[in-house]
């Protein structure tokens, strides 16, 4: 039969379980902050990596942003100098048309040259029209050169076609235009632009893909031609 014990013994036996629960204490505490060390550590690297990540896309954002922004400057830059070159071309190509106009109008000053032009496009008139009657417009300063080429033109049509026609010149043209005629046929249902001015025109329409070849060598952005 077992003795109680004494009050030593007593004291033994607490000290022993506040020993046992300090060390309990002690190791738990340690897994606590062994685990609180290793979330501290988890969430920090998580912390670090998301505002690394923030740092990465902000900056290839406003590297992005970089490129955009020269781009459109060096977009703006070359579509500046292309303007700049397609109107010196263009300027080029107006010098070479006012030449050629300057030709005109030193052809329709020369009395004996103008005739002979003008017989030739109203003989060219009167084949296309085929009519008895005609009416010719030309300038006013043109009117006495323009019934002496009509004459003559009238002989060589007759030659061609073996008919007659008659024609009546008025001088009602502006004096701006380089030369030539005008022709309404009787019936009044054909109109020819033979002056100076509208066949430079027309040449220019015609020849200006070729000229701009010519002059400023193939467009490579161009894959058809007329």
């Amino acid at each position: 039969m077992s003795r109680p014990m004494n009050d030593d013994e007593v004291n033994n036996e607490l000290q022993k379980m506040v020993g046992f629960i300090k060390q309990e204490a002690m190791e738990k505490a340690r897994e606590i902050q062994v685990k609180a060390d290793e979330e501290f550590a988890i969430e920090k690297a998580r912390l670090v990596k998301q505002e690394q990540q923030a740092i990465d896309a902000q900056y290839e954002k406003k590297l992005k942003g970089a490129e955009i922004s020269q781009k459109i400057a060096q977009s703006t830059l070359t579509n500046k100098s292309r303007l700049k070159l397609l109107h010196r071309r263009e300027e080029h190509l107006q010098d070479l048309f006012n030449t050629a106009r300057q030709s005109l109008l030193s052809l329709s000053q020369d009395e004996g040259r103008y005739v002979q032009f003008l017989e030739g496009i109203i003989v060219q008139a009167y084949l296309q029209v085929m009519e008895p009657t005609v009416i010719i417009y030309s300038r006013k300063s043109d009117v006495d050169v323009a019934k002496k080429a009509a004459e003559n033109a009238a002989a060589q049509y007759k030659e061609l076609s073996g008919k007659d026609v008659k024609f009546e010149v008025n001088g009602t043209l502006s004096d701006d235009l380089a030369g030539g005629i005008k022709l309404i046929s009787g019936s009044g249902r054909i109109t020819l632009d033979n002056t100076l001015d509208e066949r430079l025109r027309l040449l220019e329409d015609r020849m200006l893909p070729e000229i701009r070849k010519d002059l400023f060598g193939p467009n490579e952005n161009r894959k058809f031609y007329t």
